[in-house]
């Protein structure tokens, strides 16, 4: 597996692809890889000639300097995982690399800049887009895969693959849970065994809340109960509960079985911010 440092050392490499036809798989990452992130991997290694993953904190999608600071770093093992599942390249830049200086150009995604994730984390996915289009501006891939846990962000990476045209195909990969269905995710690791143990209501409330829709339960009603049962626990701090369109992020006030509808929620578990979502149709 080859360590790639900065772009002068990716191109020569990414021109052999190029001159030998041969497709290109990208899978970013932050690292603190778990099997989420694997099966992005695997994804990537079935269905491209060749597999690059990323591994970069990125500092200006962080609305915390805590959470920045306190984002796990577990690169070693990350390194050993990435080359026992057969990846070809990890890409790993420094700070400096990606942002020689502080960036001036702000993106603003409209919408999906201030519904949910945009409104709680302001300037978290102007930060996303920015190194999200300087990772394809550098890798240049043919397909680039990302998680459908963090749905919203999936939505603000189709706009600007459709916006700036780049002519990358997006793969979005199936949310990998634990065995008691919380959503895999690098923060997990920061729970503390109280917290982790109540954690996959979430994820069980959600699947209430579909049950509830598809028997014609009301979304009002169904969200009420859900809230009702969190608020028993009193280990929540619920940020937002919602229906939405998966692609747009409309917000839905009622639920109909006609068309695309997913739960997003995110809530602070101590000092841990969880987010997931489920597809209703």
């Amino acid at each position: 597996m080859k360590r790639i440092y900065t772009e002068a050392e990716w191109r020569p490499l990414w021109l052999g692809l190029v001159q030998e036809k041969k497709s290109l798989g990208f899978v970013p990452t932050m690292g603190a890889l778990h099997q989420g992130h694997m099966d992005l991997v695997e994804e990537s290694l079935s269905q491209t000639d060749y597999t690059l993953v990323s591994i970069f904190v990125n500092p200006t999608q962080f609305n915390s300097h805590e959470d920045f600071q306190n984002y796990p770093n577990t690169l070693e093992a990350d390194l050993a995982l990435l080359e026992a599942q057969g990846v070809d390249a990890v890409f790993l830049p420094s700070t400096e690399t990606l942002y020689p200086s502080p960036p001036q150009l702000s993106i603003d995604f409209g919408h999906l800049s201030r519904v949910l994730e945009g409104k709680f984390r302001p300037g978290h996915f102007h930060g996303v887009g920015l190194i999200v289009a300087k990772l394809f501006h550098i890798i240049r891939p043919t397909v680039a895969f990302f998680g459908q846990k963090d749905l919203q962000q999936v939505a603000v990476v189709r706009r600007l693959l459709h916006d700036l045209s780049f002519n990358i195909d997006l793969e979005v990969v199936t949310t990998r849970r634990e065995k008691d269905g919380l959503a895999m995710s690098s923060r997990n690791l920061r729970l503390d065994p109280q917290e982790r143990a109540v954690a996959p209501l979430l994820y069980s409330g959600m699947q209430e809340i579909k049950q509830h829709l598809l028997s014609g339960v009301s979304w009002k009603e169904a969200k009420a109960s859900f809230l009702r049962r969190l608020e028993s626990e009193k280990q929540f701090q619920m940020e937002y509960i919602a229906l939405v369109h998966p692609e747009t992020f409309e917000i839905f006030e009622i639920f109909s079985p006609l068309g695309s509808s997913s739960i997003c929620l995110a809530a602070y578990l101590g000092k841990i911010r969880l987010i997931d979502n489920l597809p209703i149709i």
